[in-house]
């Protein structure tokens, strides 16, 4: 038991429960926490009050609390630079100085220009909570289009700005999940009808694509697309660079979807489907060279391969341009006139040039296991990427021709601290089903193997996303501290294409759970860690996995941090955007899928009477993504469930979403995450 166990004690609020009922197949399934799916009642933000006081009570009274946050902040405050992106001469580029809430965008002349700032989000609020995600430059350099969302939101704002840095009168509002494609004097984007109810809970339906015309109000923007059968869909469209065609994707939910695509050098004519209408797989458009459309798809290709189609004789014609290998494509861009690829290899990058034919493969050089991202346009022979790995922070490099692609170190990270020796290891454990998987662990060179080490494992496990790499300046903190930082590759993302991907979906999903439980078996057989000193932790759809595995586990781990999960699993395709995740999980709509999932869902498999691990619930009111009536659920279930001494809590952040919505919040979010888990796992934060 821990030095300082338990020292504080926690008295939880009571939870009013409803006689509500749902009627599922002829399965009774209670819903007494109904009433806090309610975001905009009264009863609702008294709860919330209630807890954070809780909450915060108990947060307060840690004893190293604030030598956390000193720490913390102080390892954070370092200049930060992003990839820079050419533009007509200029160049931009993201840059914070250490601790500004948000990244401020610079624009120079030439490599040698004294950069100038061009968008400036940290003047935007007083709280520093609205960001701007991205930018999209006019294909004649004249304008910049930029997105604005405030306190975390996933809405966002569509404004425009000229060249010199001069704000345009065009404002389009209720945007969500769509990029700027220009095209001539405008650009086309995808929006919803204004919110009737709550903006932050209500279901979006019927997602539209408009073309807007500079100058004009959005009420006379031009409809391109809608599908009035089908409101539960992704509706998205871009022109390719030169603006010859216009490729509109629609997709039915997170996984597959359909290209059709509309040759904009012939008047009148209309979308030519291209793939099958099935959403069976994926169809990511690159960019064209002449008649040709690049796509990298999954169909008949699990790790992925590039092909070309060509519509110009009607019937489209594809074509094989990069085969499927051993390893995944996960991305493709045309720079100069080579194509780049990059690929997985055991969830690292590795990154092939081609010629735009698919010949002539040549390497480049990484220095390590690590996460690349990189920019460039078909006209231009310049090429940038950044590297990062877990115990290395980004270095951006460039090339000068892409045609002889020798890397120069562009800029290097200066850390505001003297990093330890790291080792970074793969090692193989076998899940439940005998399945291999993969996982990252990184730690002090020199920690004894003797299971004492705190360890914070996390994992992700869903839609097809993988887990490579990463720098992250709060686990250093954990890293500087002493603990083991395990990530796990699991079945659900990315890492081995699409068929490791369906392999932790829907009536598979158990899988995802198997293959995260192994893990901490496999942590604690081997000594790194024992389950008095193991920590887990996961986020959205991370944050369902900590809410599963700790109910089916709660033996494993002495700490458990879910964050924004996906906790109510009958009721996910309610709110917002949540329709769209049934390709992964399936629903409750459906009979087999209800009962499969019936069996894993984390709030309706909370045990009464169960020692369930020390618990930090986290969650926004502004998280439009995954609502907070999640966590909110299953925080009231787990207290009325939870006996022993080992705290249940919910620490609820104002004007933030589904991510810290600014530097200071984050600063703030972790500080907490780390005394909670500092405390409960018997650590104390090195001076």
């Amino acid at each position: 038991m821990s030095s300082c166990e338990q020292k504080l004690s926690v008295k939880y609020p009571v939870t009013d429960k409803v006689n509500h009922v749902d009627n599922y197949f002829g399965t009774e399934v209670p819903d007494p926490y109904r009433w806090l799916e309610n975001d905009r009642s009264d009863s609702t933000a008294a709860w919330v009050k209630a807890e954070n006081e809780v909450t915060f009570g108990y947060l307060e009274k840690i004893p190293f609390r604030e030598d956390i946050r000193k720490s913390l902040t102080a390892m954070w405050n370092y200049p930060k630079e992003g990839i820079p992106t050419k533009h007509g001469g200029k160049y931009f580029v993201w840059k914070n100085d250490g601790l500004q809430n948000q990244s401020v965008l610079y624009v120079q002349d030439g490599l040698s220009g004294e950069p100038r700032v061009f968008i400036d989000p940290n003047t935007m609020s007083e709280g520093g909570t609205t960001r701007v995600s991205s930018i999209s430059v006019s294909n004649d350099n004249k304008y910049v289009g930029y997105t604005v969302s405030d306190g975390g939101s996933d809405w966002k704002e569509l404004r425009v700005k000229d060249i010199t840095g001069k704000d345009l009168p065009d404002v389009i509002k209720w945007v969500k999940f769509s990029g700027i494609s220009w095209l001539n004097d405008g650009f086309y984007y995808s929006g919803y009808d204004a919110p009737k109810g709550s903006a932050l809970s209500e279901k979006n339906q019927f997602n539209k694509v408009y073309y807007h015309k500079l100058g004009t109000a959005q009420s006379a923007d031009v409809l391109v697309y809608q599908d009035t059968k089908n409101p539960l869909r992704y509706n998205t469209a871009g022109a390719t660079e030169d603006g010859r065609f216009l490729i509109l994707s629609v997709s039915a939910g997170t996984d597959g979807n359909t290209l059709s695509i509309r040759d904009l050098q012939k008047k009148g004519a209309g979308f030519v489907p291209v793939t099958p209408a099935s959403f069976e797989h994926e169809f990511v458009p690159i960019d064209n060279i002449g008649d040709d459309i690049y796509v990298l798809t999954n169909r008949d290709a699990p790790h992925y391969k590039l092909m070309k189609v060509n519509i110009s004789k009607g019937k489209p014609q594809w074509d094989v341009v990069i085969a499927e290998g051993e390893d995944v494509i996960t991305g493709t861009a045309f720079v100069g006139g080579k194509l780049v690829v990059e690929y997985l290899h055991n969830a690292s990058s590795q990154v092939f040039i081609f010629d735009k034919d698919g010949k002539n493969k040549q390497q480049l050089a990484l220095p390590g296991i690590g996460s690349i991202g990189f920019s460039g346009k078909k006209t231009e022979n310049e090429m940038f990427y950044s590297f990062t790995s877990y115990a290395t922070p980004a270095t951006i490099y460039r090339i000068a021709d892409i045609n002889n692609p020798k890397a120069e170190v562009y800029k290097e990270t200066k850390l505001s601290f003297t990093l330890s020796q790291y080792v970074t290891e793969q090692v193989w454990y076998t899940s439940k089903d005998g399945t291999r998987v993969p996982m990252f662990l990184v730690y002090k060179e020199g920690t004894p193997r003797n299971g004492k080490t705190p360890t914070l494992l996390y994992a992700y496990g869903g839609f097809n996303i993988s887990m490579t790499p990463g720098f992250s300046i709060s686990n250093m903190f954990f890293l500087e501290n002493g603990g083991i930082y395990a990530v796990a590759c699991l079945r659900g993302g990315g890492e081995f294409g699409s068929e490791w991907h369906k392999a932790g979906t829907k009536l598979q999903k158990q899988n995802v759970f198997d293959d995260f439980i192994a893990a901490a078996e496999y942590l604690i057989k081997e000594k790194y860690t024992s389950p008095a000193k193991l920590a887990i932790r996961g986020g959205s759809n991370g944050g369902l996995l900590v809410g599963a595995v700790m109910t089916q586990r709660p033996d494993l781990y002495r700490v458990a941090l879910p964050a924004v999960g996906v906790m109510d699993m009958l009721r996910f395709h309610k709110f917002t955007v949540g329709w769209g995740w049934v390709d992964d999980y399936g629903s409750s709509d459906n009979e087999q899928e209800f009962n499969y999932i019936l069996g894993y869902s984390p709030l309706h498999n909370i045990k009464a009477d169960t020692h369930y691990p020390a618990t930090l619930i986290t969650t926004a009111d502004h998280d439009d993504r995954v609502v907070p009536a999640h966590s909110f659920k299953f925080a009231a279930a787990m207290q009325a469930a939870q006996v022993g001494k080992n705290p249940v809590l919910i620490r609820i952040e104002t004007m933030s979403g589904h991510g810290s919505s600014s530097t200071g919040k984050a600063i703030d979010e972790y500080t907490d995450m780390w005394a909670f888990t500092f405390y409960n796992l018997g650590m104390k934060p090195r001076q």
